[in-house]
């Protein structure tokens, strides 16, 4: 009997991304249909100034899209969090990319056949694993992100452990409380869900070309304190903060 396909949902948070917006859903819709996948594509989108949830919501007769829509910026990870407890509640797998083409949309189908075969809980699309590589940064930006993933390293083996491009099996995430701080999703995940294994799927990430980075010395100082709330839980320290949240049934 033929393996039923991974049912899927894709978060993709956005703040002023009319853009391009768009052009990535009819991509990521002609992926689906291209590999026979089955997943849907949730946009939570933060009262984008530039009308972005608008056009997602005049898209949704055309494609497997569902926008969220909040009432200000509220920040990606948060976003990210909110998306999956709005995703269709038969999805048995999440997951998170980022609206502007920096995450490669050709990648998802290994991303979910790597779910697919029962060996992961966690497929993570990788800059910083053979074949995968990064185009377009400043050295400011390359060195940042290297010094991130050096200080997140005593937490996984996972190589690219500043992600924010992966998808994750649903039942890993219950009960699990994710920081809704700052823009890195991924390290939550990589560091507190029970996926079992975890695997790398190479890609080429391209910075934006259009667009405001998410970059900022802000978001740095709340990967430190995230990184610091982490440790701190895995060293036997707080077990819980305000700002926690877990994952609804």
């Amino acid at each position: 009997m033929a393996q039923m396909p991974l049912k899927f949902s894709m978060v993709v948070p956005t703040y002023n991304e009319a853009g391009g917006i768009e052009q990535l859903i009819a991509t990521l819709d002609a992926v689906f249909k291209r590999n026979a996948l089955d997943g849907e594509i949730v946009v939570v989108d933060d009262n984008s100034p530039d009308g972005t949830g608008a056009i997602v919501d005049r898209l949704a007769d055309r494609y497997p899209v569902r926008c969220l829509h909040r009432p200000g910026k509220m920040g990606l990870s948060s976003g990210v969090i909110d998306g999956w407890n709005f995703a269709r509640p038969e999805s048995e797998a999440l997951g998170a990319m980022d609206g502007d083409f920096s995450h490669d949309p050709q990648i998802i189908p290994a991303l979910v056949r790597a779910l697919e075969g029962g060996g992961y809980g966690l497929a993570i699309g990788s800059r910083y694993v053979a074949g995968g590589g990064i185009r377009n940064w400043p050295l400011r930006r390359r060195i940042t992100s290297l010094v991130a993933i050096a200080l997140a390293k005593p937490l996984t083996r996972v190589n690219d452990v500043t992600s924010g491009y992966f998808l994750v099996k649903r039942e890993a995430l219950d009960g699990v409380d994710l920081d809704p701080i700052g823009f890195k999703i991924g390290l939550e995940v990589i560091a507190k869900a029970h996926y079992g294994r975890a695997t790398e799927i190479p890609y080429v990430f391209q910075d934006r070309t259009s667009g405001q980075s998410k970059l900022n010395s802000g978001e740095i100082t709340n990967y430190l304190r995230q990184l610091r709330r982490i440790y701190a839980l895995k060293l036997g320290g707080n077990r819980s903060n305000g700002s926690s949240r877990t994952m609804a049934k």
